[in-house]
């Protein structure tokens, strides 16, 4: 397409340059024409007053001949006066050719008033004789000068046949230079003619291709780029539109703002070749799901909407996007992969809930937030979610006071050997005293933290006070290794490393007692710093621990790349293991795979004494749930500890085989 367009351009440089060089070349030989004719016209102008002078001598010769012959044959007074007037007629122009003349005109008029001087010389003396009545003499003397009017005629004709010759050889030299410069000055023009229809012919064509390439921009504008559907300037303007339509027809007109979700993760982990195949396949089951007058949108990243024109009202805008829900939440099998990413739809119907494109789309992405906080797939705006946005602003200004107030507490969750059910751990987990809203637990805050950039100050917090009740139990003589979460941004701080060398010193804490716990969302945002910042971590001798595992694309590159200790299997695949076959599946094929990479597993969620039983049976090592004790302040765990040994004692001298359990 570029090479078509350059030589395209070229061609139509090539051709203004010719049709240039032709128009200058017509003009030179208009210039050389007008030149040439108005030399030509001054030569045969000069030619034309010297052949004049040569016929008015030619001619008064012969006057003064005529008048000598009546002279000799009356010899009578009255014939005298004539002759005497003529003679010497003919000796201004000679002189007027010998100043004026050109070479050969300056040449013989020399010669011939050589000749004219002896005849009018002659001639006088003729009528000098007369005047004397010395007839005879006359007589004798005209003969003379007759004589020399013959030669002097005989000259002069010459000269005078000679100039015809000339003028007219000069006349056609002139007219054959003229056919020439006609030729020529045709031959100029037809190229001119030829050049100027392919100049028009190409700027015809540049104006077509301007027109299409115009369009193309247009349409470029209106469109994405990645996936052909419309953009938000686009959806704008039809929104805008649709709202004056609905005006008159009063039909109302439904908005959907949908949200991917996992689409970051699968973009990060799988990379951005797939995030784009990705977001093609989103934006086909967008058109399919959709109705034809439907207009679908991409407003930027994973982030979508549609316009419904022409809907019954709120229930016939919530039906399209459930289907529209139901379409996406379908598995999408991606280069030999099975991916399973969902979505969540905010709905608003003009006139209920805005007026303007700005409100309808506000509002959609109010509702759309609260879907996706609530994971509720489709939410259809209302009053109160403005609300939940005005609390949840408010929330943010409350919990950074929180860490500075020191508001926050820690509950502690044991963990135990998945065999003997000895207790091998805790679990740091943070609780929120608020001061309106009573304790609050990580749902309800943690989220908020991470979106706000206040996860770093709160793990730190987390950190500290958990090292500082690890070394309080220490003194106590129990040993307690303590598991504490890295929020996201710790692992893209380059100084996060020497912050927990520094804490694990001020506590006096040996390293190998504390178990940081990574998600994969925490490693994938950017994965060669977090890399970097794990491995200097695990230089430490902190044991390091993959959160949630098997429910990201990334687990196993995580622990093929970091000096990870342990994994701990989702909750999800735990608690349903007992009623669902595919997730019991799963557990047992993450336990192989942890073991396989030599890892302590953890399972989370143990509900009940056969999910535990089950977990020991398959290998298990290490178990965390409600069954075995829920998170507690640092102030109960002692007491729950006791009691967890006194049990396990009595157990022990009644069966010493059973498990504590």
């Amino acid at each position: 397409m570029r090479t078509t367009k350059l030589a395209s351009r070229a061609m139509a440089r090539l051709a203004l340059a010719g049709l240039a060089l032709g128009l200058m070349a017509l003009a030179g030989l208009a210039l050389w024409s007008t030149v040439a004719n108005q030399r030509a016209a001054d030569r045969i102008g000069e030619m034309n007053e010297i052949g004049d002078r040569w016929g008015r001598i030619q001619q008064k010769t012969r006057i003064e001949e005529d008048a000598l012959d009546s002279f000799v044959r009356g010899g009578s007074p009255e014939s005298r006066n004539p002759l005497a007037s003529a003679v010497g007629g003919a000796d201004d122009d000679l002189e007027w050719l010998q100043n004026r003349g050109d070479a050969a005109d300056i040449e013989a008029a020399r010669r011939i008033r050589q000749t004219y001087v002896t005849y009018t010389a002659a001639v006088r003396e003729v009528v000098a004789l007369g005047e004397r009545g010395d007839l005879a003499s006359a007589a004798l003397q005209a003969d003379l000068g007759a004589f020399a009017a013959s030669s002097l005629q005989k000259q002069i004709s010459q000269v005078v046949a000679g100039k015809r010759n000339q003028t007219t050889q000069y006349l056609l030299e002139a007219d054959q230079s003229n056919r020439k410069l006609r030729t020529l000055t045709g031959i100029a023009f037809t190229i001119d003619v030829v050049l100027l229809g392919l100049c028009s012919l190409i700027l015809l064509e540049n104006q077509r291709r301007i027109r299409r390439q115009a369009a193309q921009s247009h349409h470029d504008a209106l469109h994405d780029g990645l996936t052909g559907l419309g953009n938000r300037t686009l959806f704008t303007e039809q929104t805008e539109r649709a709202i004056l339509s609905t005006d008159r027809s009063a039909a109302p007109i439904g908005l959907l703002l949908i949200d991917l979700n996992k689409f970051k993760e699968v973009n990060d982990t799988l990379g951005h070749h797939v995030g784009d195949l990705l977001l093609r396949q989103v934006a086909d089951r967008l058109r399919t799901a959709s109705r034809e007058v439907d207009l679908v949108a991409r407003l930027g990243g994973d982030e979508f909407a549609i316009l419904l024109p022409g809907i019954d009202g709120v229930a016939n805008a919530t039906a399209i996007a459930t289907r529209i829900h139901d379409a996406l939440c379908s598995p999408v099998d991606m280069e030999g992969m099975r991916l399973e990413v969902g979505a969540s739809i905010g709905v608003a119907v003009y006139p209920h809930h805005g007026a303007t494109p700005d409100q309808l789309l506000q509002h959609a992405d109010v509702a759309m937030y609260a879907a996706k906080r609530g994971r509720h797939g489709v939410i259809v705006y209302e009053a109160g979610l403005d609300r939940h946005n005005t609390a949840q602003l408010t929330l943010i200004g409350e919990l950074r006071k929180a860490i500075e107030r020191d508001e926050l507490v820690l509950h502690y969750q044991p963990q135990a050997n998945a065999h003997s059910g000895e207790i091998c751990g805790v679990e740091a987990l943070v609780r929120w005293r608020h001061p309106q809203r009573g304790l609050l637990g990580p749902a309800d805050f943690i989220s908020t933290a991470e979106e706000n950039g206040l996860i770093e100050p709160l793990t730190y917090w987390v950190l500290n006070n958990a090292l500082a009740q690890c070394r309080t139990w220490l003194d106590a003589g129990e040993r307690l290794p303590m598991s504490v979460n890295v929020g996201v941004d710790c692992l893209q701080n380059d100084e996060f490393p020497a912050a927990v060398s520094e804490s694990l010193a001020r506590y006096a804490v040996p390293s190998e007692m504390l178990t940081l716990e990574l998600t994969e969302s925490a490693m994938i945002s950017n994965p060669a710093r977090a890399t970097a910042v794990v491995r200097e971590l695990g230089a430490l001798g902190i044991r390091l621990s993959i959160d949630d595992f098997g429910t990201g694309y990334s687990s196993i590159s995580l622990l093929q790349k970091l000096p990870v200790h342990e994994v701990k299997l989702d909750r999800t695949f735990v608690t349903r293991m007992g009623s669902d076959d595919t997730d019991g599946t799963i557990v047992r094929a993450l336990l192989e795979l942890g073991h396989g990479f030599h890892l302590q597993v953890v399972a989370e969620g143990i509900e009940d004494l056969d999910t535990w039983t089950t977990l020991d049976s398959l290998g298990c090592d290490v178990i965390q749930g409600f069954y075995l004790g829920k998170p507690m302040p640092a102030a109960d765990f002692a007491p729950w500890l006791a009691r967890h040994r006194t049990a396990a004692g009595a157990t022990l001298a009644t069966d010493p085989a059973t498990p504590v359990r």
